[in-house]
């Protein structure tokens, strides 16, 4: 990518604006203070109802692509009459119909209909396309590029890299001039189906540390013993099957009675009600609480005020899994202790025993164990807490990220 002020960068885009994707978010606002002209593309409407500040403070505009080709057909016939003409579209249309033969879905048919979109509507100014997750906007990202014969690369994460079939994801890998993904074992793996190592960079997800500012009051102090002063728990992450929260309900159900404690979750998800209903069915429900999806003044408000994280990871029964969450960067920025499973990049930041506790993933026993044991134990928890603090401080910066990518860019920073 050139380094003219008129030259853009197009983005791709699952949706936007997503409460679960701040890192993207902070990417995105980090490549615009950068001085990188940007435009977003949306492959769907957004359905949050709140924002995160990073949001508003991104000014890049966003097209947003027809989500089902029924609602905009119009839009739909007039980009198909002049994606047609660009020298690429070919060549695309072949790749396509290969992909449709061994994908025979609805979603992959959609897939070339928001390219030709973006492809016809798209400004003259474009110059780079840059597709967030390899999977879905992956798709629109490399249709599009063939089309307008333009560079492009990927970022890929975690469900989109152990979710998609190999042979997808070595074609678009070889296409792509680089992709970048967030942990090693994600790496490891796009690597072994790429034509060369130069193909894939780690790059891990880091922090705007000056919105998770170093929490100089915190000391955890509760043991569990007053029932007037408990030790509180929290998770955030949504409630799907990966997350592993139900495992967490039964750890929680493991705990004796005289281990005073509270648990709060935050964020949406399918599975919330599922979970409630188990929580009830435990005993539990007047020991947790969900608050569903919140802004992240909220979120910090609740690493601050809380004594230690839990976030039992697993492997989903489609074999989605988490990368790295980035939850757990951002609660080891303010100083508390984490638990998790040792699943894809999590052993990546938590060292077990020194800044957290790893357990086997679908474990509530071993979860149960550890849970009461940094909940006794608060000195211990605190130690954890400051290891963690200073790990991310050192390793998991957004400067540091965007710095990296930036260079990928050819641009300089």
């Amino acid at each position: 990518m050139t380094t003219q002020n008129d030259d853009t960068l197009t983005i791709f885009l699952k949706g936007y604006p997503r409460l679960s994707e701040t890192f993207i978010a902070q990417e995105i606002l980090n490549l615009q203070k950068a001085g990188t002209k940007l435009q977003l593309v949306s492959l769907r409407h957004p359905t949050d109802t709140k924002k995160h500040p990073v949001h508003h403070e991104i000014t890049a505009p966003v097209m947003y692509l027809p989500e089902y080709v029924h609602h905009e057909w119009a839009r739909c016939f007039k980009a198909w009459k002049t994606a047609r003409q660009l020298k690429g579209y070919k060549k695309a249309r072949a790749i396509w119909l290969k992909d449709l033969w061994r994908d025979k879905t609805r979603n992959r048919a959609r897939r070339f209909v928001q390219a030709m979109v973006a492809a016809s509507e798209l400004d003259e100014s474009v110059r780079w396309l840059y597709g967030h997750f390899i999977h879905t906007p992956g798709s629109v990202t490399r249709y599009t590029g063939i089309m307008r014969g333009l560079p492009f690369s990927f970022s890929a994460h975690a469900k989109d890299i152990w979710t998609s079939p190999d042979w997808e994801l070595s074609e678009k890998l070889n296409d792509a001039q680089w992709t970048v993904t967030c942990t090693a074992g994600g790496a490891n793996h796009l690597t072994s189906l790429a034509s060369s190592e130069e193909k894939v960079r780690l790059v891990y997800h880091g922090l705007d540390l000056n919105r998770f500012p170093v929490p100089t009051t915190k000391t955890s102090s509760r043991d569990g013993r007053d029932a007037a002063n408990p030790v509180q728990f929290l998770s955030v992450g949504r409630a799907v099957e990966k997350k592993g929260l139900d495992t967490l309900l039964e750890a929680f159900a493991r705990l004796p009675d005289d281990l005073h404690w509270k648990w709060t979750h935050i964020a949406g998800g399918p599975l919330l009600n599922e979970l409630k209903q188990q929580a009830e069915s435990l005993g539990l429900s007047d020991k947790v609480e969900f608050l569903g999806s919140q802004a992240q003044s909220r979120v910090l408000q609740a690493y601050n005020e809380s004594d230690l994280f839990v976030l039992p990871c697993r492997i989903a029964a489609d074999g989605d899994r988490d990368g790295l969450p980035n939850v757990i960067v951002e609660a080891q920025s303010q100083k508390l202790a984490v638990i998790s499973t040792p699943i894809s990049g999590i052993p990546e930041l938590i060292d077990d025993g020194v800044n957290g506790a790893l357990v086997p993933p679908n474990n509530p026993e071993k979860l149960a164990d550890a849970l009461e044991r940094l909940s006794s134990n608060p000195d211990l928890r605190n130690e954890m807490g400051k290891a963690g603090m200073k790990r991310v401080r050192e390793d998991f910066d957004a400067a540091k990220e965007i710095d990296l990518l930036l260079k990928l860019l050819g641009q300089t920073p």
